[in-house]
């Protein structure tokens, strides 16, 4: 493992990397760093929570403080993503530079970034949606865009922005440096891949490595009107920050009216809410004035927060790929981290699905799933039944 002074940065990036106390680059951010700054198309695969984020920042940064004319294009699947993105880049250009980035998301005034367009920001952060608007608009120019960062590249496809990227990269030079990133590398990634990126070089970090190495995971099995009960005893158990996974907004609604009837405090987040609302809600959560948050997966998108240290999967996702970026909300920058996830009856397609992607057998790995026999509910309610049924 290298030290971040051996990827070629500037002294006055470690010095930011120093003042954050980051000392060692994560395997993606080791592998990224250098060939992003050499200039050539990167295709990177890495769970969530991995340091993706800053593995494309510093290259950015070390590029624009050799020339200052450049631009540079970030799009990714979420407003909240595209905020967090935005947070990072405003730390690693520093106060006082000539250095400028906006960041162009719905549910913001569009007027109001038009205005901060004409300042002619380098570094353009934002979802498909508004950039597109902008384009149109001709409100933002990308002449001069020398590259381009796809972030959740596989998340941006199951939310229908292909089309939006397509009509997006027909303003840029086709000449541009590209870096796709994504959590998992399905073939619809590898089709789009090879339309965009010009021989690209192949990043790999393996989700199972990661995950044994940083996540305590645990199942229990439970029978669904037992999911509350059984939430609240787990929530009593854990100190800490703790984000709960639920399908549906209904859901997570449901699930934090549920919770206040236990007097435990939570605030739901999804797709439902304004999203002055859902900034709000989330920096209240970043800056830890209450621990407990309810979330959908698209909503989640973007909710880097170191000091989450419990993920609990009180409904199972329904593609195994959101797992992997469920989980990677938690241990965080190398430090340890905790999942639990809820079994029914009716996930036993989705686990074995999850297993395959991870291409390992949690459940026989020591050092990895622990599952917790004292809840197979539904395993034992089904021996009951069989032996009436044979008693008949």
């Amino acid at each position: 493992m290298q030290n971040f002074n051996q990827l070629g940065l500037s002294e006055e990036s470690l010095k930011i990397l120093k003042g954050l106390k980051f000392d060692t680059p994560t395997p993606i951010q080791e592998k990224v760093i250098p060939v992003a700054i050499n200039g050539s198309d990167i295709l990177g695969t890495a769970q969530t929570g991995s340091g993706k984020t800053i593995s494309y920042i510093l290259p950015i940064v070390e590029k624009l403080r050799d020339n200052v004319n450049q631009k540079f294009l970030i799009l990714t699947p979420t407003r909240e993503l595209a905020e967090q993105v935005f947070s990072v880049a405003k730390i690693f250009l520093g106060h006082g530079k000539p250095f400028k980035a906006i960041n162009l998301i719905g549910g913001k005034g569009i007027y109001s970034q038009i205005n901060q367009l004409k300042s002619n920001p380098q570094i353009v952060i934002g979802t498909p949606g508004r950039i597109n608007d902008h384009l149109e608009r001709k409100s933002l120019h990308l002449n001069n865009c020398s590259l381009v960062v796809l972030d959740e590249m596989d998340r941006m496809l199951d939310m229908g922005f292909g089309y939006q990227v397509d009509m997006i990269l027909k303003f840029i030079d086709k000449k541009r440096q590209m870096i796709m990133l994504s959590a998992t590398i399905p073939p619809q990634i590898q089709k789009v891949s090879i339309k965009y990126l010009n021989k690209p070089v192949k990043i790999s970090i393996k989700n199972n490595e990661v995950l044994e190495t940083n996540i305590k995971q645990k199942i229990i099995n439970v029978i669904p009107n037992e999911k509350i009960k059984e939430l609240v005893n787990q929530i009593e158990q854990r100190e800490g920050s703790i984000l709960i996974f639920v399908k549906t907004k209904i859901g997570a609604d449901k699930v934090v009216k549920k919770l206040k009837a236990n007097s435990i405090k939570a605030n739901a987040l999804h797709g439902g809410m304004r999203q002055n609302k859902r900034s709000k809600i989330m920096q209240n959560f970043r800056d830890e004035r209450f621990r407990i948050l309810v979330a959908t997966d698209i909503a989640s998108r973007g909710l880097d927060v170191p000091h989450i240290e419990h993920i609990i999967n009180y409904d199972m996702p329904q593609a195994s790929e959101d797992f992997i970026h469920r989980i990677g909300r938690t241990a965080r920058a190398g430090s340890v981290g905790e999942a639990v996830s809820f079994l029914t009856s009716k996930d036993t397609r989705i686990w074995k699905s999850i297993e395959r992607l991870l291409d390992n057998k949690i459940s026989n790995k020591k050092s990895s799933f622990k599952i917790d026999k004292n809840k197979s509910t539904f395993r034992k309610k089904k021996r009951v039944r069989s032996r009436r049924k044979m008693r008949k």
